[in-house]
């Protein structure tokens, strides 16, 4: 038994992170990782002989801080051009956006966008340094937790009482509504709203979260526009290892924990180390999991060490995931009618009519008959994910059910790809014959495969019931948790999901604290 200063379980990019600053620290800590691959949804993946891709598939928001902190530039991370995200047009009619201009849509829209872009943009500096904060619970505050409220406070107050006002007014409207105040375009309003809504279980007309979403999205380099790294999502996977390595952190891959050893003390309930899969013990002074909540606490902790109130509020966490991903192996590069190059972020969604309906099916325990969804050809930025002159298509497809009515068959499974399929084939005609391998993974899939409970990207709803100071629950929504020394670091914490690095980065600096 090798004891360390901190255990991390998970050696995705949150885990890597708070591995990292940890190490820099001058902690000694060990990284466990279940499978043999670093990265969880953003581990690159061979689907098919000779072609790889990741779940994960760009990166809209990842902290410039975090690349200076962990100076990732120097262990080759390069974030790559922003990407153009192209709404496709049934008849090539294509709505195109790309750093903060947009074109297919009259001159009035265009002009809306960039009055819209310039607001959004002011609303999402205010929030930028929250996201890299911890958020203090409400309540018998200490000076330092005091000020951070004020900080919030004062940047509001910085807008100006119009736009101060304006902020409180959309930062809870349903999608829908704010398109509609904004825009004309059908298609421009579907493809603007698709960031407040991918990887949620959230629909245009939902109300809850949806701008904030959209803000939180705007906290990178690129203001929201996505990119995709040198090497692709595995560069910046291997930028945080290295980093990680650099700092004194031990990286173990498979290396699949079974549960988080507790003691009882004086003190209380104390986490002191893990116990693996095949009964390896490993002893620390504190135990950092990046693993979702439910996970955490339903199985590696168990409910014998918790309080019934506090792990009914786990159990109630929404963790159902709602997007699959389709890969496509293609012995050639595709081509959508009306466009040059495929090289940007296409979205299939013709109008917030077909993202509703969608939504709806999935509700009720159905895959839509016209799935909406968003692709890429990551093989054109990274030409090591397919063989020479061969490519890779990603695509995320949103509103299919982590519980389908009837169960995930092979039938079902198969009858769902062949509709995207069909789908995609409508813009891109011919790539049906391009096609050397398809692979589907639906959020089941995703679960089994990551070990993320719901296959839910944000490990748990990002919605204002579980966001800031309230994610993923009280008692455990400060990184720090019921059970002394131990912690949380995963998206299923302030701030949430997606390439950020929130996440990791708060949790470690808590525990430096």
């Amino acid at each position: 038994m090798k004891n360390f200063d901190t255990i991390i379980i998970g050696a995705g990019h949150n885990g890597l992170i708070c591995a990292a600053y940890l190490a820099l620290g001058g902690q000694r800590v060990l990284v466990l990782e279940a499978a043999d691959t670093l990265g969880g949804l953003a581990a690159t993946r061979e689907f098919y002989p000779g072609f790889k891709t990741s779940i994960a598939h760009s990166v809209s928001q990842f902290s410039t801080k975090i690349v200076r902190d962990l100076d990732l530039k120097a262990h080759g991370f390069k974030l790559g051009k922003a990407l153009a995200t192209v709404g496709l047009g049934d008849a090539g009619d294509h709505v195109i956006v790309q750093q903060g201009a947009v074109s297919g849509v009259s001159p009035d829209d265009a002009s809306a966008y960039a009055d819209y872009r310039q607001l959004l943009r002011r609303f999402a500096d205010v929030l930028k340094p929250v996201w890299l904060k911890t958020m203090p619970r409400i309540g018998n505050n200490n000076l330092s937790e005091i000020l951070t409220f004020a900080r919030i406070g004062l940047k509001l107050r910085l807008l100006g009482k119009d736009d101060m006002g304006e902020f409180l007014r959309v930062a809870a409207l349903p999608a829908r509504d704010l398109m509609d105040e904004n825009f004309d375009s059908d298609l421009l309003k579907a493809v603007l709203s698709w960031d407040g809504l991918i990887g949620s279980k959230m629909a245009p007309r939902s109300p809850n979260h949806t701008v904030l979403t959209m803000l939180y999205r705007m906290s990178g380099e690129y203001d929201g526009d996505h990119a995709i790294p040198a090497g692709g999502i595995g560069g910046l996977i291997t930028a945080l290892y290295s980093s990680a390595k650099d700092a004194g952190a031990e990286i173990r891959t498979g290396a699949k924990v079974g549960r988080i050893l507790i003691e009882a003390n004086a003190a209380g309930l104390t986490a002191t180390g893990v116990e693996l899969v095949d009964d390896e013990q490993i002893m620390a002074d504190r135990v950092v999991s990046s693993a979702d909540p439910q996970r955490t606490f339903l199985e590696l902790v168990g409910t014998q060490n918790l309080e019934i109130e506090f792990s009914n509020r786990i159990r109630r966490l929404r963790c159902d995931g709602y997007v699959a991903k389709l890969h496509l192996a293609l012995d050639g590069l595709p081509e959508f009618s009306g466009l040059e190059r495929s090289d940007g972020r296409m979205i299939i969604a013709p109008d917030l009519d077909a993202i509703e309906f969608a939504f709806d099916d999935a509700k009720y325990g159905e895959s839509s008959e016209r799935p909406v969804m968003e692709i890429v050809i990551p093989s054109l930025h990274d030409p090591s994910l397919a063989p020479a002159g061969k490519h890779v298509l990603s695509a995320h497809i949103m509103y299919v059910p982590y519980r389908l009515k009837g169960g995930w068959t092979d039938e079902a499974r198969e009858a769902l790809c062949e509709r995207i399929i069909g789908t995609i084939e409508h813009y891109a005609p011919g790539i049906r014959e391009q096609i050397v391998h398809r692979e589907l993974l639906t959020p089941l899939d995703l679960e089994q495969i990551c070990n993320v409970t719901g296959g839910h990207w944000h490990h748990t709803e990002f919605a204002l019931d579980q966001m800031l100071m309230m994610r993923p629950t009280y008692e455990a929504a400060q990184y720090s948790t019921p059970l002394s020394g131990l912690y949380l670091c995963g998206a299923g914490c302030h701030p949430g999901g997606g390439l950020m690095g929130g996440p990791g980065h708060n949790a470690a600096h808590e525990i430096l604290k």
